[in-house]
């Protein structure tokens, strides 16, 4: 099973994620998004892999998400979705996708019942 990491090198819980990963003896195919950003039906694909409240995916204390003057419960699935892909900065880090299946890394131990 490959996994994947969508990492920003900058953020302490995906480094966090990522050294886990690493001890765990996974080696991810590590993604970063901010270097190679997802399109609007990616993004939708993340967001049901994670399943949940799609808004768990926007960091909306980020100014390009202030700047979309919503708030995260008025937006729907493709909003969220159409947002990320226009400032990839707002989407929540990191993600981990083992298979069909993904976690958000925060805390970074929530990532561990994808490698089961």
């Amino acid at each position: 099973m490959t996994v994947t990491i969508w990492h920003n090198p900058r953020c302490s819980k995906s480094r966090q994620t990522l050294e886990l990963l690493q001890k765990k003896g996974v080696a991810p195919v590590i993604r970063e998004y901010l270097k190679e950003p997802p399109g609007k039906a990616e993004v939708e694909k993340l967001i049901d892999m994670v399943g949940g409240d799609p808004g768990e995916l926007v960091r909306d204390g980020e100014a390009e998400f202030k700047a979309l003057k919503k708030k995260k419960a008025e937006m729907s699935k493709a909003d969220i979705a159409r947002a990320i892909a226009a400032h990839p900065i707002l989407l929540q880090r990191p993600i981990v996708v083992a298979g069909k299946k993904a976690a958000i890394g925060r805390p970074p131990e929530a990532v561990l019942p994808l490698l089961k």
